[in-house]
């Protein structure tokens, strides 16, 4: 038996768990959640066996960066082959990976032969397999449900990540405390087999046709840097991000020496730990609607910032370990508002054509900060002990996300949607998508006293024009006619030109339309596309143009 996709509905959503309505959504949700319950658990297992193979921190610290150092170095690449690769396929090789990653663990386990060095290694694997799954499983998430229904899908996506996480930790610390590591590694390769029976269930339907403007690997991974390097909103996102996530990974790399010898904890107690953070977020997540009503995404994270250090800092005084539960659960809470607000901005201001590749670039920064932070973490409480780095920790994000409470994230209120307004180039003849460079320009005719007004204006667009594919913008006067001057931008290719007529969103047609208003021609701007001229193409022969 086999399932495919729904197709896109006009129809308005019917409420928040509407998407469960949907046999191939519900499944796969509901594999997800069984894989990552499995997941987590096998990551308490390795942190806490870590913690009985080396009593030193900086080891402790590692597992942590293995398990976040592969999204960091893999993140962006892993978007790109998320959008040229089936995802389907790929998914059920990066489970097959993913189980083999536990397999290795449980036999080592059940033979005594694991070491720290196995540990770590394959932590490292194992995030390097979860970096590549990360943008495919949220890029599928448009194939699963109607277009009414997409907010609603992403939303119980995040509320099942928070199911895993309450769950997953206190039955791994569970399953440690009572039968081992190797019974928990084992556990977590049976998820997988759901995982997997999942996607084979599911039927991805056939990729649509472009026209043969498809981006292959190099491209789409050079076009998504470029929009990167000019968006100056994703630039703010991605800046608060990096000082959250590098103070408030403290809390994450030494939590398990809190545990075991600050407050005296077992195996399971670590885990009920970590469930409380996980049913904190849940928590968290039931309140952020009203939170939002009150406060905008700067006050968000900084209240989450504020939550995380007063939890740090609680914890430095050794309390009882009710009350160490009560911090835990508080910390879910801000944890979720800054994850759930930050990742929520960094969605609004993208695109559709390249938001599995911003993602991926706001994942890279997001675990570049958590595997550095934790490492230097690690490092710091060698020296120092571990209150002492935890209290430092505290400290430092507080007086952070002060400061930088003064850096605004952006509203995210602009409209994304194609405009498709820009016409089509006239072509004299044929052009292969791979000819390149491709230089632009745009002829204006702009009165001498709105010049000032019009650079302005033009500067913005250049921004556009960088976003959507240029690797090159420029803006000239004719020495003749000082009315006369001319934009020029450079494409690496025809066929990413007119990837970039698609890319216009309405918003930047505002920007465009906003530069043009300072144009006096009769008619409007004079348009001429050049092609990069060699041996090869000149001596080729074109029919003449028809009329």
């Amino acid at each position: 038996m086999s399932s495919t996709s729904p197709a896109p509905s006009a129809s308005p959503p019917q409420g928040s768990f509407a998407p469960l309505r949907q046999p191939v959504f519900a499944v796969l949700w509901a594999a997800t959640v069984i894989g990552n319950i499995g997941s987590f658990m096998r990551d308490v297992a390795s942190a806490w066996m870590v913690t009985e193979l080396s009593a030193s921190p900086t080891a402790v610290a590692l597992i942590q960066t293995a398990a976040t150092l592969p999204v960091f170095l893999l993140a962006i690449p892993a978007g790109v082959l998320s959008d040229i690769l089936d995802r389907r396929r790929f998914l059920i090789v990066v489970q097959l990976v993913l189980a083999a990653v536990s397999g290795t663990l449980l036999v080592l386990a059940h033979t005594g032969q694991l070491t720290v060095g196995a540990l770590i290694a394959l932590t490292f694997v194992g995030g390097i397999g979860a970096a590549l799954m990360g943008p495919t499983w949220q890029s599928i998430v448009p194939e699963l449900v109607p277009r009414a229904e997409l907010k609603s899908a992403v939303a119980l996506n995040s509320l099942g990540i928070n199911i895993s996480r309450a769950i997953g930790p206190a039955a791994g610390g569970l399953l440690l405390a009572t039968f081992g590591a190797a019974m928990t590694y084992g556990v977590d390769v049976l998820s997988y087999v759901f995982v997997i029976g999942a996607l084979l269930w599911w039927r991805r339907p056939a990729a649509a046709d472009d026209a043969g403007l498809s981006e292959h690997f190099l491209g789409a991974f050079k076009a998504g840097l470029r929009y990167t390097r000019a968006s100056r909103e994703l630039h703010v996102v991605l800046l608060r991000a990096a000082v959250f996530f590098l103070f408030a990974s403290a809390v994450w790399a030494l939590l398990p020496l809190v545990a075991r010898q600050m407050l005296g904890g077992t195996a399971g107690f670590y885990g009920v730990l970590l469930g409380a953070v996980g049913a904190g977020a849940i928590l968290g997540a039931v309140l952020l609607p009203r939170l939002r009503t009150r406060l905008q995404a700067d006050g968000l994270v900084l209240l989450a910032s504020l939550i995380a250090a007063g939890v740090m800092a609680a914890l430095v005084a050794a309390p009882p370990r009710w009350l160490a539960v009560a911090l835990l659960l508080l910390l879910g809470v801000g944890w979720i508002i800054a994850l759930t607000t930050l990742n929520g901005v960094a969605q609004s201001i993208l695109p559709n054509w390249v938001r599995g590749r911003g993602l991926a670039v706001y994942l890279t920064v997001f675990n570049g900060a958590m595997a550095a932070g934790s490492l230097g973490w690690g490092l710091v409480a060698q020296q120092i002990g571990v209150p002492m780095a935890l209290l430092a920790g505290a400290a430092g994000l507080a007086l952070v996300a002060l400061v930088f409470h003064r850096v605004r994230l952006p509203a995210g209120e602009a409209d994304l949607q194609p405009s498709n307004h820009w016409p089509e180039p006239l072509l004299a003849h044929p052009v292969a998508h791979d000819r390149g460079p491709v230089m632009v320009q745009v002829e204006y005719r702009v009165r001498s006293e709105d010049r000032r007004a019009f650079v302005q204006a033009m500067q913005r667009l250049s921004l556009e024009r960088r976003r959507d594919g240029a690797y090159a913008w420029g803006l000239t006067e004719h020495t003749a006619e000082p009315e006369c001057l001319m934009e020029w931008f450079l494409v690496e290719s025809w066929a990413e030109h007119l990837r970039q007529h698609k890319r216009v969103s309405q918003a930047d047609a505002d920007i465009q339309a906003e530069a043009l208003a300072f144009h006096i021609g009769p008619e409007r701007p004079v348009v001429h596309h050049f092609l990069a001229l060699d041996a090869a193409s000149a001596g080729a022969q074109h029919p003449p143009q028809q009329e």
